[in-house]
């Protein structure tokens, strides 16, 4: 093991309430430990910091990064990469493409350079569980996990509909163990299962679904309930029904009301906070207000913002019938697949032109949810990536949210309907490095249910940052000067050293074995592949570290 100190960085560690106090901070290993009791102790090495700002690694809790669609989207779009940057081989690197789905390896470099160091896939099909941890081990130096795919599982809806909370329960144990996956995510419950047996999506959460007889609004507050129950340590990730229709702020509110009390995250929330009428954009804009209104007096909703930044980026969901809708507004090309009894998923490519009345709203209203949600624990920094934009994106969106000039002075130069019809000019507020902390770091480690991730004190995993102040935020946090993962120098003097192979968290919840045979029996009667080979065995994952489940809690 290596002992070593980072003397005398600046540090912004918001778990245990330090705001840029001036401070020493040592390594043994892959973690973070307490200073020596010796005064006179010296490490094996000392990295001088004075002048540096010290923060934890980065933690993305919501991007697409492995799995089926992915894949698809980096076959579909050669003209994305054909004008992207290239990462050449070196003597730390692998080769790889960029664009707006890089290449495994490429993606954790460039992760890396920006100085996260954690990232999840956030909508995995249950069924190519197998392949999507492949990819993420061919995903270097971030530590990673992945959510699975549940609100248009057949399984799931058939419990929901026999009421049978007890084999709701046991399935969803038995599918996270066996996909070596850390959560349960809706993705537009009932609608995609609606939608891929030739039906028109589902409109509103009391729509029932043909076949099944439940709702949405059923699948949402029996899944929300079960994951606490089952103690995970996130909480159910939710996509809700009617993503990017004008009007559906009303459907969103209705979502967060489903689960009557119990935790729930809303992903991407920005794409679901629109007024206006379906199917017609005179009279779109923002519904920000109620809905942040509900979320600041509601503890148990968290929230990601899923900003739009302008620019070519590809747009790629678990929402079958959303990609379609993009399909038809956008006249690109369309891509569909469907994973039996699973889910399904939609790819089109799509460029946000701040030129575009819609577009340039949809960028304010992301920027809204970010000033309009007081506690910053519970609204966490994400782009979606890479459907509203790319995840190099951030250190633009965190300049954005702490200067509000800029903020005036792009609004601006977009669409002028959206200067006069947006709140966002008259929103002063302006996050300081404190809170960007927060909402990059230890806000998404806390919702996440990951203890030794988002912070700096003793027992944390040796992930650090050190930016170089800079009046450019933006160009602050695009070029960290170091990047420590795991206690190993990873980047220095903004190029990559190193790149070991990070982790991959899951869970493994208990449930009564006995239900297995039931679960066993409805599979092989409905897949097409043998049960025994639907697991993901431990070789697959090498790297794994379960994190465990705590039994009933709240927050």
């Amino acid at each position: 093991m290596s002992i070593w100190k980072i003397q005398g960085g600046t540090v912004y560690d918001p778990k245990h309430g330090v705001d840029g106090e001036v401070r020493d901070l040592w390594i043994d290993g892959a973690r973070i430990v307490a200073p020596p009791d010796d005064p006179g102790a010296r490490p094996q090495r000392t990295l001088d910091a004075r002048g540096y700002v010290i923060m934890p690694g980065g933690v993305d809790m919501h991007c697409h990064i492995a799995g089926p669609k992915v894949n698809v989207a980096r076959k579909m779009r050669p003209e994305d990469k054909r004008h992207a940057p290239v990462v050449h081989r070196t003597a730390h690197t692998r080769s790889g493409t960029c664009g707006s789905v890089p290449s495994t390896f490429a993606t954790g470099y460039l992760y890396t350079g920006m100085g996260y160091t954690t990232a999840f896939d956030a909508a995995i099909p249950p069924l190519f569980a197998r392949h999507a941890h492949e990819e993420l081990h061919d995903t270097p130096v971030i530590d990673k996990g992945m959510y699975v795919l549940v609100g248009n599982n057949h399984y799931c809806m058939q419990q929901i509909h026999d009421g049978e909370p007890g084999r709701l329960r046991a399935y969803l144990s038995w599918l996270l163990g066996s996909t070596r996956a850390y959560a349960l995510k809706l993705v537009n419950p009932g609608g995609v299962e609606q939608w891929k047996q030739g039906n028109e999506n589902v409109h509103t959460i009391d729509d029932a679904v043909d076949g099944f007889d439940v709702t949405p609004r059923q699948i949402l507050h029996q899944i929300g309930r079960t994951a606490q129950e089952m103690g995970l340590p996130h909480a159910v990730h939710v996509h809700c029904n009617n993503l990017g229709i004008p009007g559906n702020w009303q459907t969103t509110l209705q979502t967060m009301e489903a689960f009557e009390g119990h935790r729930a995250h809303v992903t991407h929330i920005q794409f679901h906070s629109y007024g206006g009428e379906p199917n017609e954009t005179a009279q779109f804009g923002s519904q920000v207000r109620p809905l942040a209104d509900y979320v600041n007096a509601h503890s148990n909703v968290t929230v990601d913002v899923g900003q739009v930044l302008f620019g070519d980026t590809t747009s790629l969901t678990g929402d079958g019938p959303l990609g379609y809708y993009l399909h038809r507004v956008t006249g690109n090309k369309w891509f569909s697949g469907d994973s039996e009894m699973e889910e399904g998923c939609g790819i089109v490519p799509i460029t946000y032109k701040d030129s575009s009345f819609v577009h340039a709203m949809q960028w304010a209203i992301g920027l809204e949810w970010f000033l309009s949600v007081d506690d910053p624990w519970r609204v966490v920094l994400s782009t979606d990536h890479p459907n509203g934009g790319h995840f190099q994106a951030y250190p633009e969106v965190v300049s954005l949210l702490m200067s509000s000039n800029r903020r005036r002075e792009l609004l601006e130069q977009v669409h002028p309907r959206v200067a006069r019809l947006s709140p966002l000019r008259d929103m002063d507020r302006e996050y300081s490095l404190y809170e960007i902390a927060i909402i990059t770091r230890a806000g998404p480690a806390r919702i996440l249910g990951l203890e030794s991730k988002g912070h700096l004190g003793p027992g944390a995993d040796a992930d650090i940052t050190l930016y170089q102040p800079d009046d450019d935020r933006q160009r602050m946090f695009q070029f960290p000067r170091y990047v420590i993962k795991s206690g190993r120098m990873v980047i220095d003097d903004g190029e990559l050293r190193d790149s070991p192979l990070g982790r991959t968290f899951h869970v493994d919840p208990d449930y009564d074995g006995e239900a297995l045979d039931d679960i066993q029996k409805w599979f092989e009667q409905h897949y097409t592949i043998q049960f025994a080979n639907y697991p993901v065995g431990a070789e697959v994952v090498p790297h794994a570290q379960t994190v465990v489940c705590r039994g009933a809690r709240g927050e």
